[in-house]
């Protein structure tokens, strides 16, 4: 395989939503840019890049695929990824190193929801567009009214180059109006018969190139000069303009195919290689630190890595997107983030899990290695002396959460292990074991996303494993003063134990200070504050231990233990065995005994004493409230609305954004369980929403019950 210059490269993200025919299209590009000889079919599970044993039984793309052709002197990378708004994190990743996304829409189905995310995505990236409507010989194929969707959603934008003589089962022609051309194709598709454009079609075409002539125009002043001059632009000069129009996501081209006939493909691919921007065309990826590069072949070698897969008798495989300079085999390049040496040993362009040796690629070509020890996705391999690190990938935040386990508590820890593996292969899963809840937490973006893990286990790793609601953080703390003493006393034939604490807590609130007078039982009781700590707690609030002991009624020796017994019970509460927290202990008295005290002795009297206070300083739980945004089809407002009134949330305001009703409010984390599951339900996929953590805030009296009474019951069964 020959070494493509930058300028000879183009790379593209095929976008849209499940069912537009992505794969399908690849099939195509890969027979006409000579990769394959024969197209595969989904159906027939022979598709170059669904070829996941989990892709082939699912019947779509559940991982992005890199794959290539080569047309007209051009190399074009192709990154295929899923449609499935769960599997976003291959969208995403395939959007940061592509130059130009082709979001595919099915003129039978139209601007579907799927359609609408993976555009969302683009714009997020400032990506360039190409829109493909395909499946035109569908008997229920309309393009205009699949025309009018997407300009009513993107806008005007969305400018037609190519439109469909007959669309419907006998689609065959397509009318292009930037060559002003009828290109007929046979059967089988391939290389089409180039016609004139016929009589019937003439004025349409002519309204259309004119169209098009002024939206090329409209990007660069001496083009719009040269249109009022001469009346109209060249080829040549629509091209730039068009380019111009694209880079700057001001033009959506429109094109018309038959993926699965191979209709319209070639003429796609000519126009990828002779409009869509070159690697070195768009800003450069922002770098965090080292030195800044340009994407040309004269810099330094950098390279910045969107992928890492693992597959059986290959091992780790890592894809990468040369960022500047030129990378060969044996090349000695330095991980930015850890520092660590990686040898390249051998590189290779990629064809789904084909994969072909190449001595070298040049900045802004995309390809693949294996055998790295030390990178993974997100990071960056450079010259150790320009240290070049760029920014790393952003995926979108999860929307579900779980408790994976295994049935057999003997695959606890491998179950550890493979999920460690998987979320390197799928960021998007976010894996931690939640000390506080005792449960290993798998966040994700769906209920489709935690089954194709499940598949993982059951059909790879052979592991029986179960989902579980998770536990949620709650925390505890007390709204009123209280006092308690205790009194630890154990004889046990030799040295016995001996310690006694007498407490008094109150509720901590930010600014406030010790007192020294309390009043229980009408009766007033006056302390001294010797000493003050205070303890910022991990889990969030504060514990003031403040020493009051006059008269040595306790050694200042014990007086740790004492702390290290309350510390324990906070870290299980005394309601429900949740944290607690903001609360101010005065330890005022006690006893001793000279032979049987010790350390042992005054933390549990401490710990039994805290307890017995916190039980009557009218304790309350507290819950996690998540300021959640949601934006739905304004004809889905009533029904979300109402699923969230059930959810207990608080509606914050409401209002439009990008064609789209937005909810703000603040719900209860326990409330948002399978939320995007519902979501999706309701408003048919098009719902989209995002959460974030606000605070703590006490929970009703009736749910206060509820907890408690599960807290006993569950205490009870063990």
């Amino acid at each position: 395989m020959k070494v493509y210059k930058t300028n000879q490269i183009r790379n593209i993200a095929l976008i849209g939503n499940a069912g537009s025919g992505k794969t399908t299209l690849a099939e195509a590009m890969l027979l006409e840019g000579g990769v394959i000889n024969r197209r595969g079919e989904v159906t027939a599970k022979n598709t170059v890049s669904d070829y996941q044993p989990i892709e082939q039984e699912y019947g779509n793309s559940v991982f992005s695929s890199v794959l290539y052709a080569e047309y007209n002197d051009y190399k074009i990378n192709i990154l295929d990824t899923p449609g499935m708004d769960d599997l976003s994190g291959g969208v995403v990743s395939s959007l940061e190193v592509a130059d130009t996304g082709l979001l595919m829409v099915n003129s039978s189905n139209g601007v579907e929801a799927g359609t609408e995310a993976a555009a969302r995505h683009a714009e997020t990236k400032h990506k360039p567009l190409i829109f493909v409507f395909n499946q035109l010989d569908h008997e229920n194929a309309n393009f205009d009214q699949t025309l009018d969707k997407c300009k009513s959603i993107f806008g005007n934008k969305v400018t037609i180059v190519q439109y469909p003589v007959d669309a419907g089962p006998g689609f065959s022609s397509i009318i292009d109006v930037l060559k002003m051309k009828l290109y007929k194709y046979g059967k089988d598709g391939g290389q089409p018969e180039v016609l004139e454009i016929p009589a019937s079609e003439k004025e349409r075409a002519e309204e259309l190139h004119n169209e098009l002539i002024e939206m090329a125009a409209e990007n660069e002043e001496s083009l719009m000069e040269l249109y009022f001059e001469q009346g109209s632009l060249s080829e040549d000069e629509m091209r730039k303009g068009m380019k111009m129009g694209i880079l700057q996501r001001d033009l959506f081209p429109v094109f018309c195919v038959c993926a699965k006939k191979n209709i319209g493909v070639n003429r796609l691919l000519e126009f990828i290689g002779n409009v869509a921007p070159a690697p070195n065309e768009l800003p450069m990826r922002k770098i965090e630190s080292g030195k800044e590069v340009t994407m040309s072949e004269t810099e330094q070698p950098s390279l910045f890595v969107f992928k890492t897969a693992i597959e059986s008798h290959v091992g780790e495989i890592t894809y990468f997107k040369v960022m500047s300079g030129k990378i060969t085999e044996s090349i000695d390049l330095t991980n930015a983030t850890n520092g660590a040496k990686e040898r390249l040993s051998q590189i290779f362009v990629s064809a789904g899990k084909s994969r072909t040796k190449v001595p070298e690629m040049v900045a802004g070509d995309i390809g693949c290695t294996v055998k790295l020890k030390e990178t993974k996705y997100s990071q960056t391999l450079s010259t150790k002396e320009s240290g070049t690190k760029f920014i790393p990938l952003q995926f979108p935040a999860p929307r579900h959460r779980v408790a994976v386990k295994a049935v057999s508590e003997t695959d606890d820890e491998k179950v550890g292990e493979i999920l460690n593996r998987i979320k390197y292969e799928d960021p998007t899963f976010v894996i931690e074991y939640s000390k506080e809840l005792r449960q290993l937490i798998v966040h994700s973006q769906g209920e489709y996303h935690m089954n194709m893990l499940k598949w993982f286990f059951d059909s790879v790793h052979k592991i029986e494993i179960e989902f579980k609601e998770p536990r949620i953080p709650y925390r505890e703390t007390i709204t009123k003063a209280a006092q308690a003493d205790y009194r630890h006393k154990k004889q046990s034939g030799g040295a016995g134990q001996f310690g006694e604490v007498h407490m008094i807590i109150e509720p901590f609130e930010e600014g406030s200070t010790p007192k020294s007078v309390f009043i229980f039982d009408g009766k007033e009781q006056k302390i001294s504050v010797r000493d003050v700590q205070e303890h910022q707690l991990s889990w969030g609030g504060k514990l003031i231990f403040c020493n009051c002991i006059v008269g040595g009624s306790i050694d200042a020796r014990f007086m740790p233990a004492i702390l290290k017994g309350i510390m324990e019970k906070m870290e299980q509460g005394p309601l429900t065995g949740s944290y607690a927290r903001d609360i101010i202990v005065y330890v005022y008295d006690g006893k001793m005994h000279p032979v049987d005290s010790n350390e042992i002795s005054f933390k549990l009297a401490g710990r039994n004493a805290f307890s017995m206070a916190f039980k009557k300083a009218n304790p309350k739980i507290l819950e996690p409230i998540y300021d959640l945004e949601v934006w739905v089809p304004s004809d889905r407002m009533g029904d979300v609305m109402s699923d969230l009134q059930g959810r207990r949330a608080l509606i914050m305001g409401m209002g439009s954004e990008k064609g789209y009703e937005k909810i703000s409010a603040r719900v209860p984390l326990k409330e948002m369980n399978k939320y995007a599951t519902s979501l999706s339900s309701i408003t048919g996929g098009r719902g989209q929403f995002k959460i974030s953590f606000n605070a703590y805030e006490k929970v009703p009296a009736d749910v206060q019950d509820e907890l408690l009474k599960a807290y006993e019951a569950e205490q009870e069964e063990e």
